[in-house]
């Protein structure tokens, strides 16, 4: 058994974890939005104002905080009035982004506040920058969130919705440098300038306006985006970075990988810390006050579809390699809470590293949902200083760090920690001094082999159970983690 030393310090507090950083990404893409969430009315599929009930009390159970829609790429050539109406005379369109499938509209912007209603979350809305224009995109937050004598308002109150929603959270344009426009980052950023001059706030109504970051190293793109932006018109900026094992043209399988493969998705999905802390320096330099924040509103795992389904709807299965890539990067982002105000996991119905998938009326909670479920704790709470003396070791020729961490104390005062054992043969035992007061701990754990996964006909196959390796005495915690696990560790 190796071990590791390290200390926790409640005293040393770091900033708080917005719980928005647990936020999520739904995009009309395969069977995100149509099947995943969206049934209708006249389904069978028991639902309420045609949200299915099972995905929507998932969701709830893991408190979501944020829902990203409805882009992704489709988000630029998304055009709000053809979903607004009867549905009836609803516009249809081809989604030429994911899978050239027709999309009708009947999903829009009246079904989109209802989901986050009927979850209990704050909606993001993605703007149409590269296909759209500037009265489009007014008018829509026009139509959202005035209140009073309008036209847009009046076409809303036609609708069924006298009262405005409330919408913090907006972004003008997604992935403008590619999908959304191909543009240069100049082009983009005086783009922008232009956009959200018309993105008002009414009445008491204030917008939180994300600008289109990077795409994952492109530190050029943000370095000149900040030059261009300052301070001044941007609440935050966007970042993606997908884990990509065998790279784009390849791409690795969901299942049947080998360890190889395993750590080297261990080490690629570990690249976002690097990156992160360099474009952040970048917009210091532009923003020393740090009031423009990063919002990683695109981030998981991305192989290879399964066989069988089409190549444009990007349904991949989900195991416990995936559990692992998102303990590390939630524990990424709770240690970087201070400059990350959001982040986005994609996408979280039945595409990419999605936390629930469906089959028809069946439905089955992945290993990641699990994770999410163990971490939610933090949402909320104050980050304070856990440091793990951890060597990077060499594993089937990748440099990784064999344990990931991150801790936080919430109003009640009891203390979270959060690990992860990357390591597929060696129990790894945690010693750590604690500085605070606590008398008792108790532990959750999700753990099994790096392939397993939930299937429709056996769901428990990855699932958390009490975790009992664990001690508390005399200021000194001691956690022995299984290989290849995530651990959840509550002191009181």
């Amino acid at each position: 058994m190796r071990k590791v030393e390290g200390l926790v310090n409640t005293k040393r507090k770091q900033g708080n974890i917005n719980k928005e950083i647990y936020g999520h990404f739904s995009e009309h893409l395969g069977r995100c939005i149509y099947e995943g969430i969206f049934v209708g009315e006249d389904s069978d599929i028991p639902n309420t104002k045609g949200m299915r009930n099972d995905v929507v009390e998932a969701l709830k159970n893991l408190d979501i905080p944020v829902l990203r829609w409805p882009g992704g790429c489709f988000a630029d050539e998304y055009h709000w009035m053809d979903g607004i109406g009867p549905k009836e005379s609803r516009k249809c369109m081809v989604n030429t982004n994911w899978g050239g499938v027709v999309e009708d509209n009947s999903f829009g912007t009246h079904e989109f506040f209802e989901l986050c209603s009927q979850i209990g979350c704050e909606p993001y809305i993605n703007g149409n920058v590269g296909s759209g224009t500037v009265q489009e995109m007014s008018e829509w937050i026009e139509y959202m969130t005035f209140d009073g004598e309008s036209p847009m308002a009046n076409k809303r109150a036609q609708n069924g919705r006298k009262e405005p929603w409330k919408l913090k959270y907006f972004g003008v344009g997604n992935e403008n440098w590619g999908c959304g426009g191909n543009m240069t980052p100049e082009y983009y950023a005086n783009t922008y300038r232009r956009f959200q001059t018309f993105c008002k706030n009414y009445g008491d109504n204030k917008l939180y306006k994300i600008a289109c970051g990077p795409n994952a190293d492109d530190y050029e793109w943000t370095d000149k985006l900040m030059s261009i932006i300052g301070s001044n018109f941007a609440d935050a900026i966007s970042m993606h970075y997908y884990t990509v094992p065998c790279g784009w043209e390849k791409k690795d399988t969901a299942t049947g990988f080998d360890e190889k493969r395993y750590y080297e998705t261990i080490e690629s999905t570990l690249r976002i810390e690097e990156m992160i802390d360099r474009h952040l320096e970048i917009m210091g330099k532009y923003d020393p006050e740090h009031k423009v924040k990063l919002v990683v509103d695109e981030w998981g795992t991305w192989y290879q579809v399964e066989e069988g389904t089409n190549p444009g709807f990007l349904y991949q299965q989900n195991t416990m390699r995936d559990a692992m890539v998102a303990a590390l990067n939630l524990n990424i982002f709770n240690r970087r809470c201070d400059r990350i105000d959001m982040a986005n996991i994609a996408q979280v119905v039945n595409v990419l590293q999605a936390v629930v998938l469906t089959e028809g009326a069946k439905i089955v909670k992945t290993p990641t949902y699990y994770v999410f479920e163990m971490y939610k704790r933090h949402q909320g709470a104050t980050l304070v200083d856990c440091y793990l003396d951890v060597p990077k070791e060499e594993c089937e020729g990748y440099t990784v760090p064999l344990v990931s961490s991150s801790a936080s104390v919430n109003e009640a005062g009891e203390l979270t920690v959060t690990l992860a054992n990357v390591s597929l043969s060696e129990e790894i035992e945690c010693q750590m001094d604690v500085v605070g007061s606590y008398g008792a701990v108790t532990g959750t754990m999700l753990t099994g082999n790096m392939g397993d996964f939930n299937t429709f006909e056996k769901d428990d196959v990855v699932k958390p159970q009490a975790f009992t390796g664990a001690s508390l005495a005399d200021g000194a915690l001691t956690a022995k983690l299984p290989p290849c696990s995530v651990v959840t560790l509550v002191l009181k």
